[in-house]
């Protein structure tokens, strides 16, 4: 019994793995924004005391490209760490198995279709911020307003990249619910520590 399931579980494992790797580039990305944004506050007030102009419109708009992965990174790593809002005034005192068919119905009928629905209608605005003209052809990609800004062309991109994640941890979710339903508790509390089993 539960063969199928804990085949299925090593594959969940390994994608918890790959959010843990993300949670952890979310974190050093953490360190590189407050190290640039530091830089752009001591030269911002150097260059009042000096009389010159010394920020950077790449340095400013990287501060918050930055801001903005780690915002997209950190949907999925909250979710794998199951540390997202709930609210769990009921959910709390819940059995194990109705907090199993509790995160499988949300899964299924709230998370992956909103995931499906977000880069469904960001995918054609992404395209276009590449350059995808109207008529099938590629232009420039579409760049910052400011001289010196950022490209804005990856930066959108990362609202798909950010929806794949979550549904990727979203099916790694269901196949630990459904562990737990089919009696495998031990084996999902290990794939997913704060998934409660009794």
């Amino acid at each position: 019994m539960g063969t199928g399931v804990r085949g299925w579980l090593r594959f969940s494992r390994g994608v918890d793995t790959l959010m843990e790797w993300v949670g952890t580039l979310s974190m050093a990305l953490v360190t590189l924004l407050l190290g640039v944004g530091i830089y752009n506050v001591v030269v911002r007030y150097i260059g009042r005391l000096v009389g010159r102009n010394l920020a950077s419109n790449t340095l400013l708009e990287a501060q918050w490209y930055l801001f903005s992965i780690i915002f997209f990174l950190g949907f999925a790593f909250i979710l794998k760490r199951n540390t997202h809002v709930r609210v769990d005034f009921l959910y709390q005192n819940f059995g194990p198995k109705v907090r199993a068919w509790v995160n499988l119905f949300g899964t299924l009928v709230f998370l992956l279709p909103f995931c499906v629905l977000g880069i469904y209608v960001t995918y054609e605005p992404v395209l276009r911020s590449w350059g995808l003209r109207p008529n099938g052809t590629w232009g420039p990609w579409e760049g910052s307003p400011d001289a010196g800004g950022l490209p804005r062309a990856p930066l959108k991109s990362m609202i798909i990249v950010a929806f794949a994640l979550l549904i990727i941890q979203g099916v790694s979710d269901i196949i630990k619910h459904i562990a737990v339903l089919r009696g495998i508790e031990s084996e999902a509390a290990e794939s997913y520590e704060q998934l409660e089993v009794g």
